[in-house]
Parts: structure tokens; C-alpha cells; sequence
């Protein structure tokens, strides 16, 4: 109580006081009262000022602060692309407080809408420089006046207007070159389109040439070419116009897409070159992409030249090619011989290594054809031997492979001695018994020879004949020389040589180690070529007889002469894989039981027939070339 009287006023206080306790509360309240209507004054003004500012605006700032973000890219000025654009770090004040107004969405829809123009847009915002940018950076000695500035920049406004309106106008002649190249470029592919269409007809005719009618292209040489008089055949192989151009096609399809000048300069070079090649005067080369047909991947093949299945280990032997000197033979396209023989009839005559070249032709193509069952043997036979002649029909082609057997190419015959017993005889002036059922063949491959080797041809003791006559002693070479002039003049007469092709394969060299076939020969253990030519066996002096006769003929023969290229081969033989089930003796004395004559299957006898398909090839280039000419 004490400090409250304290502090009290006395007599309860007067006016003065009471009416400075009231002023102090008034005088309050009219400075809260002040300053709400000093704000509320300035909101007002500020408003007004955003939405109608003076044309002459007194600051050119504070009108650029409440200035609304522009509508259009190719219009805005300026200060609104680049200080305001979406690129600025400064946006507009109106922006911030009202970020979803109709303006702004409609300038971002229309920029959404526009790529080009919004990337020229900011092109212009980051290469250009703004003019008021350029004042601040650039000011000039005289400081224009406010109206003078703004009169300024609106000339440049329109000069930026025009430079983006001309830069859009250019995107959309570019735009409309592009489209018309994309045009261009679809009515190509339709074109291309087309043209496969149109080559899948022919697809299955095609399968390595790409065409019937262009697939001439790697020819090899005929040792001795015939006169231009003589055609032997050719134009019966090309007569029906299915060939022309092969070599065209088959060098296109090794040039892998080159222009047609430079396939047309690589054909002629090659057949250039094969033209003047010795084929059979070469070397056996390494080559990994061979053989021709996979081992055991061709169920024709004879048990006895099937080394693979009869369990040769080694496959060296598989992996050789023979290259000669003067040229590069063609691979043998089974396909493409396929079509060049279309219609056609080939003829194998001739004895057992006739037979093992005719299957090795058989495997090749037999592999080149889509549906092999379309593929066999006219009689359903399965074995090839016992028989006297057997035909390979390829169905889809109207084509027939066949071989007739005749070791002689003459006649064996028998005689009744006079004791009343029969005797074999070998008739050196009749031609072989089955000659009439292949002497149309549009192609025929002759040999002879191995039989000439063994013990009663090659002593000649009561054997030979001639009519009625039975030689007591006649050499063996003097004996071969009759057989074979009997079979040319049978040729000269019986075959046409403007239908027929006539071939004679030579004599194939044997490699008989210790002995001969019939007394224990050997070649089980060779893997290797021979290498060093001074190993060589000596041309057989049969081989020069058939020349002899061949030169006297009327009709052109083409002569194989693959004695030399198979001398090399004493690694290619079936040896002890000859068969797989041996008799009883053979399993006692396997090594005394060797063959060393026929060939394994893959192997030498798939170059003979890549030799023989090069000689069809620059045959039917020969015959092309003399009706150009």
C-alpha cells in the first residue's frame, strides 16, 4: 500500500494531465492512420501505372518492370527476348506475382508449337546483344533524350523483326527441300523394291550366278584351242541362249558390288588369262575353304573311296588345291554348272577312276541343289558297282549325270579254244557294247588306262584280237594304240561334234610303295604331297600314244591330262580306309590290302571336275566371241 500511495496522484489528478494522457493516445491512432492510407494511396498509384502507363513514360526502367512478357517470339522486342526471354535471369515483376496469366501461357504454347522459330529466337538471344545492352556497354559522348532512345529502339525492334521474319522464311524453304529429298529418296526405295520383287522369280535359277543368261565369267583354257571351223559341241551347249553372258555374271558375283566398267575390265582380264593358261602345269596350294562338299556329307559316295567314314584320322589331304602357273582356276560353283547344263546330258565312260570322278561331280552338285531328293539314281540303285552303266538324274533341271563302264573302251570278248573251253579275249577293233546309248550325250568324258597295267593285258600272251585273229604276242603299248584308234574312228563317225563335246581324261598315276596292287603295295603312311618334282614318275609312254591318236582325229577331243598334277598326290589315296568291314585275311595282313590307285572322296578328283568346268566355260566364251565376230 505504501508504494501504490506513493506514486499516486494527488486529489485524484487535474485536466492538463487527463488531457495529455488522451492527446498521447490520439496522436497514436493518427499515425496508424496515416500510414494505411499512405500505403493504400501508393498500391492505388502503383496499379494504375501497371495497367495504363504513360506513352512518355518519365523513367524507362520502371515501365520495363511491369511490362508483360511477350506474346509473340517473332515480334517481341528486345528488351522482352533477351531480358525477359525464358534464357533471363531478371523475370518480369508481373510474371512473378501472376505466374499463371493468360499471356504467359499462350506465349508458351505458341513456342511449344514453333521449334524453329523459338531456336531462332535463341539464336538471336545469345549472338546478338540487345541495343540498350550495346548503350550501356558503348555510351555515347552526347546522352540522347528519353524520347529519342525510344524512337531508337523501336527501329531497331523492326529491324530484328525482319531479320527473324527472313530467317523463318528460310527454314521453311530449307524444310520444304528436305521433304522434297525424303520424297525423292521413298520413290527411290519403291524402285528398288520393284526390282527385288521382280528378281525373286528367278531366285531358285539363280542360286550362284544370279542369272542364267550372265554367268559365263571364269573360263579356263583349252590346252590346244580349236579352230574357229571346228566348235565341237560348244554350240550345242549354248545354242538355246541360256548361257550368254555367264562369265559377266559369275565375275560380278566375285566383284561383290563393284560398277559394271570394272566387273566388265575383271572379266576380260580373266578370260584373258585363262585364255593363254596351261592348266595342268602348276601346284598343289593349301587352301582352308576347301573341299568342295563337307567329308561324309554325301551319301553317294562308294564305300571304297570313302576314307573319312572308313576312319582316316589325318584331313591334310582335304585342304589342297592345284593352282597353275599362268592362272587362277575358277571354284567349281555346282549351281552355276547346274544351270549351264540344264537340259543337258553328261556322260562318264571309261573304268574305275572314271567312276570316282563321276561321283565326286555327282557330291558337288548334288549339294548345290535346294530339295536333294529331287536328286537320284534312275534305277533306285545305291551301290555303284557290278553294274554296266548307271544315270544320276537331277530332276529339277531335266539333267543327267551318267557313267558307263568300260575299262577298254573296246570290247572284252571271248573265243572257244580247241579243247572246247572258253577264253577271254580283248576285241581291239570293236568299240565298246553300251557306245550306241551315249553317243547323242550333249558331253562325254572318255578314259583308260589302269586296266592296261595288269598281268594279262601286259604280257599280251594269246589275249589281243583282231577279227577272228588272237595275237600269240603283242606288246601292250602297240595293243593300246589299236584299242584307241579304234575308239576315234568310232568317235569321227558316230559323234556329232556341232551337238557333242568329247573329252579324254588321262591316265592318274598310282603310288605303290613295296610292290603293286596285287603284291603288296603300300601308301598307308604318307600325309604329305610330294614336293621335290625329281620324285616324279615318268610320263607313261600310253599317254603319248593317245596323244598321237587325238592329234589324227577328225573331231575335236579335249585332252585332261592330269597324269603330272596326280603324280604329286601320294597322300590322296584310300590306302588301309578303303573299307570297314575287312574278311578275315584282311584283318591279319591289313597293310598287304591297300589301295593306292582311286582317290579319297573329298579329294583329287573335285580338281578334275573344277578343271573339266573351267573347259565348259572358255568353250562357251570361245563360241560367244565367234559370233560376235
Amino acid at each position: 500500500m505504501a508504494d501504490i500511495a506513493k506514486y499516486a496522484p494527488i486529489n485524484g489528478g487535474n485536466l492538463i494531465s487527463d488531457f495529455k494522457s488522451h492527446f498521447s493516445i490520439l496522436r497514436a491512432r493518427k499515425t496508424i492512420a496515416f500510414a494505411y492510407a499512405f500505403v493504400f494511396v501508393f498500391i492505388a498509384f502503383t496499379i494504375f501505372l501497371a495497367f495504363a502507363p504513360s506513352s512518355n513514360p518519365s523513367s524507362p526502367w520502371f515501365t520495363n518492370i511491369f511490362t508483360l512478357p511477350s506474346t509473340t517470339n517473332a515480334t517481341s522486342s528486345p528488351s522482352s527476348s533477351s531480358i525477359f526471354s525464358d534464357d533471363s535471369h531478371f523475370p518480369s515483376i508481373y510474371g512473378y506475382f501472376f505466374p499463371n496469366s493468360s499471356s504467359q501461357n499462350s506465349s508458351r504454347a505458341q513456342n511449344a508449337g514453333s521449334p524453329k522459330t523459338a531456336f531462332s529466337q535463341k539464336n538471336l538471344t545469345r549472338n546478338e546483344a540487345p541495343p540498350h545492352k550495346v548503350e550501356v556497354l558503348n555510351p555515347p559522348n552526347n546522352k540522347p533524350s528519353l524520347n529519342q532512345t525510344s524512337s531508337g529502339k523501336n527501329e531497331v525492334l523492326k529491324q530484328n523483326q525482319t531479320q527473324i521474319q527472313d530467317k523463318v522464311e528460310v527454314l521453311k524453304q530449307n524444310q520444304t527441300q528436305i521433304q522434297d529429298k525424303v520424297e525423292g529418296l521413298k520413290q527411290n526405295q519403291t524402285q528398288i523394291q520393284d526390282k527385288v520383287e521382280g528378281l525373286k522369280p528367278n531366285q531358285s535359277t539363280v542360286a550362284a550366278t544370279n542369272s542364267p543368261e550372265i554367268a559365263n565369267s571364269n573360263a579356263t583354257v583349252n590346252v590346244n584351242p580349236p579352230p574357229k571351223s571346228a566348235s565341237n559341241g560348244e554350240k550345242g551347249i549354248a545354242e538355246k541362249g541360256e548361257l550368254k553372258n555367264l562369265t559377266s555374271s559369275l565375275m560380278k558375283k566375285q566383284s561383290n558390288g563393284t560398277n559394271a566398267a570394272t566387273a566388265k575390265k575383271g572379266t576380260d582380264d580373266l578370260m584373258k588369262s585363262l585364255m593363254n593358261c596351261d592348266f595342268f602345269d602348276g601346284n598343289w596350294e593349301r587352301d582352308d575353304s576347301y573341299p568342295l562338299y563337307k567329308p561324309n556329307s554325301c551319301s553317294l559316295i562308294d564305300e571304297q573311296f570313302n576314307c573319312f567314314l572308313n576312319g582316316r584320322p589325318d584331313n591334310g589331304y582335304l585342304k589342297l588345291k592345284w593352282k597353275p602357273k599362268g592362272c587362277t582356276l575358277p571354284r567349281l560353283d555346282g549351281s552355276h554348272l547346274l544351270e549351264m547344263l540344264r537340259g543337258k546330258r553328261l556322260v562318264f565312260v571309261g573304268d574305275s577312276l572314271n567312276r570316282n570322278m563321276w561321283e565326286s561331280l555327282i557330291c558337288i552338285l548334288r549339294n548345290s541343289v535346294r530339295d536333294q531328293k529331287k536328286v537320284y539314281e534312275e534305277n533306285g540303285r545305291h551301290h555303284f558297282r557290278g553294274e554296266a552303266s548307271y544315270s544320276f538324274v537331277f530332276e529339277d533341271y531335266k539333267f543327267t549325270v551318267e557313267f558307263f563302264v568300260a575299262p577298254f573302251l573296246v570290247q572284252e570278248w571271248e573265243v572257244v579254244a580247241k579243247n572246247g573251253t572258253k577264253k577271254e579275249t580283248l576285241r581291239l577293233d570293236l568299240i565298246g557294247r553300251a557306245a550306241n546309248k551315249y553317243k547323242n550325250a550333249d558331253i562325254i568324258v572318255f578314259n583308260t588306262g589302269h586296266w592296261w597295267t595288269h598281268e594279262k593285258t601286259s604280257l599280251g600272251k594269246d589275249y589281243y584280237q583282231e577279227g577272228s585273229h588272237v595275237y600269240h604276242d603283242l606288246n601292250v603299248v602297240e595293243a593300246f594304240r589299236k584299242a584307241l584308234t579304234t575308239w576315234g574312228r568310232w568317235v569321227d563317225a558316230n559323234v556329232n561334234p556341232k551337238k557333242s563335246l568329247v573329252f579324254f581324261r588321262g591316265y592318274s598315276a598310282s603310288h605303290f610303295s613295296g610292290g603293286q596292287w596285287n603284291s603288296g603295295g603300300q601308301c598307308d603312311h604318307e600325309t604329305e604331297p610330294i614336293k621335290n618334282e625329281t620324285y616324279l614318275t615318268p610320263y607313261p609312254p600310253k599317254m603319248n600314244v593317245l596323244e598321237k591318236v587325238l592329234k589324227g582325229m577328225k573331231t575335236r577331243v579335249t585332252y585332261l591330262n592330269i597324269t603330272r598334277m596326280t603324280d604329286y598326290r601320294k597322300d590322296g589315296h584310300p590306302s588301309i580306309y578303303r573299307k570297314q568291314h575287312m574278311s578275315e585275311e584282311e584283318r591279319r595282313a591289313p597293310l598287304h590290302f591297300q589301295d593306292c590307285s582311286h582317290w579319297c572322296l573329298p579329294g583329287v578328283p573335285d580338281a578334275w571336275n573344277e578343271i573339266l568346268y573351267a573347259e565348259l566355260l572358255v568353250k562357251l566364251n570361245r563360241k560367244q566371241q565367234e559370233k560376235q565376230s
